[in-house]
């Protein structure tokens, strides 16, 4: 199982990026995908998820400012990250979860700074 993020980088506050997993090694239609950070002296916390049904839930930090998707196709989740703040500064990290079985990504950095 692989799952490989990709479209960190820099950006200036108020800014966009946008975050790729591209999962190999599952069948990625089943699997929930959801998006986790990490921020130095802070716990890891759930941005987004998206269900194999395609239903979302988000942290309120990130409400309205943050839209995941996934393309079945592509065996590929995204997340669009508009409006982004000094706060959401942190390794981003991809996750597939299925009943027992989880996996991660190695994860991609997002810095927000001027």
């Amino acid at each position: 199982v692989q799952l490989v993020e990709s479209g960190g980088g820099l950006v200036q506050p108020g800014g966009s990026l946008r975050l790729s997993c591209s999962a190999s090694g599952i069948t990625f239609s089943r699997y929930s995908m959801a998006w986790y950070r990490l921020a130095p002296g802070k716990q890891r916390e759930l941005v987004a998820a998206i269900g194999n049904g395609g239903s979302t839930n988000y942290a309120d930090s990130v409400k309205g400012r943050f839209t995941i998707s996934r393309d079945n196709t592509k065996n590929s989740v995204l997340l669009q990250m508009n409006s982004l703040k000094s706060e959401d500064t942190a390794v981003y990290y991809c996750n597939a979860m299925l009943a027992g079985a989880r996996y991660w990504g190695q994860g991609t950095q997002v810095t927000v700074s001027s």
